[in-house]
């Protein structure tokens, strides 16, 4: 008796890794590797492609909400408020996680990235905080002083994506 693979599955394996392994990115050297972005929106299609409960309506709409994210994401890149890695991450987040769930998961990313904030202000947070290596920035911009933590959005991005995005494929 053969056991019927759900080929949307697939993809979806694929997203969590790509996912997964952006958080580490991020987390380690606070970048976000571009391949993991291009792998996000190489199996997009085939996600669309094989799930059982996406439209192709439902698709354009996402890539709708995903470029309304980027712009937004772009204009807050441009004035210095996130990474542009976050950005890119966010954008491939929203494509995956569809137009019912952008809303959720744009509220889900801050509130685990306000939780994230939290926890690097903390002794231990601070400890693997100084363990990163550190972004040496030319610039003599006061926002870019050497006490600034930098947050690793990227975590909780990816958190948020994966929670917001696995579950309905197992309804």
């Amino acid at each position: 008796m053969t056991v019927p693979v759900a080929l949307h599955l697939i993809p979806l394996a694929g997203f969590t890794g790509l996912m997964a392994t952006s958080a580490i990115e991020d987390l380690r050297r606070l970048i976000i590797p571009n391949v993991m972005i291009v792998g996000l929106c190489v199996l997009w299609p085939l996600y669309v492609a094989t799930a059982p409960m996406l439209t192709l309506a439902a698709a354009g709409f996402a890539a709708l909400c995903a470029a309304a994210v980027f712009l937004a994401g772009a204009l807050l890149f441009a004035r210095g408020l996130i990474g542009g890695g976050d950005v890119k991450l966010l954008a491939a987040a929203t494509l995956w996680a569809g137009p019912a769930a952008t809303l959720p998961l744009l509220a889900l990313t801050g509130l685990l990235g306000g939780v994230l904030c939290l926890f690097l202000v903390t002794p231990l947070g601070a400890l693997l905080a100084a363990l990163r290596p550190t972004l040496r920035d030319p610039s003599s911009d006061p926002s870019h002083r050497a006490d600034r933590v930098l947050v690793p959005y990227g975590v909780a991005i990816s958190a948020a994506s994966l929670i917001v995005t696995i579950p309905p494929n197992f309804n």
